[in-house]
């Protein structure tokens, strides 16, 4: 059994969801988001409660009964208050800038990184040296800080690179005489 997928979501006052079949759409201060849900999972809005169900007893549905209900709890949380990332920039000569609609990176390439900011997310330098990436959606923000990040992955000899500000970066020993 999941014991994640067992508990209902709590609708928050200010958000509207509705659910349509297998689509679940939450509106709230912040914006509107949609998902759609797995067949495999049954979806109910009661009470001002969420809860998803798995059709049948198969290791594939309760598979899905967790995943689904997270999603779910996920768009819920975004349309009231945003998720945010942090980036790191770790090297001499690696900084960060916007520049219009893109983030401009100077990472120790031979040219600087323009990376076009996708709809719906909002990108911030307060530092040179540091990224600030949010928005309602939070698999869109996980997924460009991600592609960010993927320009110029941290080393582990001296720690140089592009890492999440909570990220811990396990150091190797370098050569020896």
């Amino acid at each position: 059994m999941s014991r994640i997928g067992k508990r209902a979501i709590p609708v928050p006052s200010g958000v509207t969801v509705t659910v349509d079949g297998q689509a679940v759409k939450a509106k709230g201060p912040k914006g509107e988001l949609e998902f759609v849900v797995n067949d495999l999972c049954l979806v109910a809005l009661e009470n001002n409660e969420v809860t998803v169900k798995p059709v049948d007893d198969t290791q594939k549905a309760r598979a899905m009964w967790g995943m689904n209900r997270t999603q779910i709890a996920n768009i819920i949380s975004g349309v009231v208050n945003e998720f945010s990332k942090s980036l790191e920039l770790v090297g001499v000569g690696y900084r960060a800038q916007m520049k219009g609609s893109a983030l401009s990176l100077a990472l120790g390439y031979s040219h600087d990184i323009d990376y076009p900011i996708p709809e719906g997310i909002k990108i911030v330098t307060p530092k040179p040296t540091e990224i600030v990436i949010s928005g309602i959606d939070k698999q869109k923000v996980g997924q460009t800080a991600a592609e960010i990040r993927a320009f110029r992955p941290p080393e582990p000899y001296k720690g140089k690179g592009v890492k999440y500000a909570d990220e811990y970066i396990f150091r190797k020993e370098g050569k020896k005489k």
